[in-house]
């Protein structure tokens, strides 16, 4: 049987690319591999991938795209949250029954070495468990961030107020302290269904075989350090951490990064 990948971003073009962009870097160190990505819509509008996904599958025919139906958020849902990842995370979750039909399928032609989800695609470690395929993380983020998403459990069981009440900078192992209006929205306020969508899905991250992140070990030595010596997660268990970034677009397509700041990773 052909050995494939299976990568489960969410749908945000942002996400998606840095998706694909890791398919592409695997099928440079495993040519013969199968890389199945799969596609939900979208909870709000986070901008077009048609157009990105013609142009992937014309130019790279081992990435496959598999759509899930349209999925809709149930009439009697509702949230006082202010940030659309709350509805990002409900409308993945509730995408679980067609991760298990895809992954279902695809392993009746293939053996799944492995399945990278996104953070915000964490329901779905569920289904990985159930069906026995390896779970890895992919953080498209640095190490900076993936250290203080992994540390989250423990400021909530550590404190018993939310962040944006913190009136002192908040120490995180591998970091200099971080001022709490610095934290981003979402995992300000321990109340709001965003926060609770990122508490849950760093708990599961635990579960995980792996984190893969976009980093590189000389760029944040201190932080990597401190996240595989499980400094970021005392009370629990850290997954092996791989670091295989910095990534970038060879698409052509615009991603928001400026020339700027490649010039200054290449350095």
């Amino acid at each position: 049987m052909k050995e494939a990948v299976v990568l489960y971003p969410s749908p945000a073009i942002g996400h998606l690319i840095s998706m694909v962009e890791l398919g592409k870097l695997l099928l440079t160190y495993r040519p013969s591999l199968s890389i199945h990505i799969l596609i939900t819509n979208q909870a709000y509008d986070a901008g077009s991938t048609t157009a990105y996904i013609t142009s992937v599958s014309a130019t790279a025919p081992s990435i496959v795209f598999h759509f899930f139906h349209a999925t809709t958020l149930p009439p009697e849902f509702s949230t006082t949250s202010p940030h659309h990842t709350t509805l990002a995370f409900e409308l993945l979750r509730l995408n679980n029954p067609n991760v298990h039909h895809a992954l279902t399928s695809i392993s009746e032609n293939h053996m799944i070495n492995g399945f990278i989800i996104d953070f915000f695609c964490a329901p779905a470690v569920a289904v990985a468990h159930e069906l026995k395929i390896p779970c890895y993380y992919f953080f498209t983020s640095g190490a900076c961030f993936l250290n203080f998403f992994l540390y989250t459990p423990t400021l909530h069981d550590k404190f018993d107020k939310s962040i944006k009440d913190f009136d002192a900078p908040i120490d995180v192992p591998g970091t200099p302290s971080i001022p709490p209006s610095n934290v981003c929205k979402p995992l300000q306020d321990r109340y709001d269904e965003a926060y609770k969508g990122f508490l849950d899905s760093s708990l599961k991250m635990q579960t995980s075989t792996g984190i893969i992140v976009n980093t590189f070990e000389k760029l944040e030595p201190r932080t990597i350090r401190a996240i595989v010596d499980g400094e970021c997660v005392p009370n629990g268990f850290t997954p092996p951490l791989y670091c295989i970034g910095p990534l970038t677009s060879s698409s052509g397509h615009d991603d928001g990064r400026s020339p700027e700041s490649l010039t200054w990773l290449d350095s």
